[in-house]
């Protein structure tokens, strides 16, 4: 018998993953049964990105221009780090256990050396891993109730800084806290704080790069 707290619909179900569409949500295994090996299993035979929730496989919501932010980002953030031996990048397939059961795979992370998981770890298992900074960029199927859940999830983990982009509106907001966040537009700069001190970017000029088209014309006189 169903408890208070499991679905007894599907409606139940959409509304408890975060109101998403139920376009993402893989039916094969049984919402509720999915495991770690399925998600391995799903996403080395599809190619497609689902994540671990509550027992069911969700599909991470992806597109083309999401996908250039988030890389160019990764890319600042790299070559900051090829400086700064802080730490490591990881990209949007790379799963992570923040807790029994919950699987997720941000667009991107930065783990820094003292929470990276351990070299004994058997390779291709996904490690319980809780990553020092989680940036997620938003795409059309996303919800807030879902991006909601998500930030409550990462800080109970112990994530110390989460950044939400909006390629819509072009703007980042930077949340320290669930309950503490800064709302960043065009003519600001992103900042590492206390998790990467000393990186810094414009916020104008990545949302430029990522829109780029074609090549860059050359600078006169050059």
């Amino acid at each position: 018998m169903a408890t208070a707290t499991e679905p007894t619909t599907i409606a139940d179900l959409l509304d408890g993953l975060g109101g998403i569409p139920a376009r993402r949500v893989l039916w094969s295994p049984t919402p509720g049964t999915a495991t770690e090996e399925d998600l391995i299993r799903v996403h080395e035979r599809t190619n497609r990105l689902f994540e671990l929730v509550d027992g069911t496989l969700v599909e991470k919501a992806v597109g083309f221009d999401e996908s250039r932010l988030a890389l160019l980002l990764a890319g600042y953030l790299l070559r900051f780090l090829e400086r700064h031996d802080l730490g490591a990048m990881i990209g949007a397939d790379g799963f992570m256990r923040l807790f029994p059961g919950l699987v997720r795979a941000p667009d991107a992370a930065f783990i820094s050396w003292k929470n990276y998981p351990a070299r004994n770890r058997r390779r291709g298992a996904i490690p319980a891993v809780v990553p020092d900074l989680i940036v997620e960029v938003l795409s059309k199927s996303n919800t807030p109730k879902e991006m909601k859940r998500k930030l409550e999830e990462y800080f109970r983990a112990g994530v110390r800084l989460v950044w939400y982009v909006d390629p819509a509106k072009r703007t980042v907001r930077v949340h320290t806290a669930v309950d503490r966040s800064t709302l960043l537009r065009e003519a600001d700069t992103l900042d590492g704080g206390d998790v990467l001190p000393g990186f810094a970017i414009s916020i104008r000029d990545w949302f430029a790069e990522a829109e780029r088209n074609g090549p860059r014309q050359p600078r006169h006189g050059a």
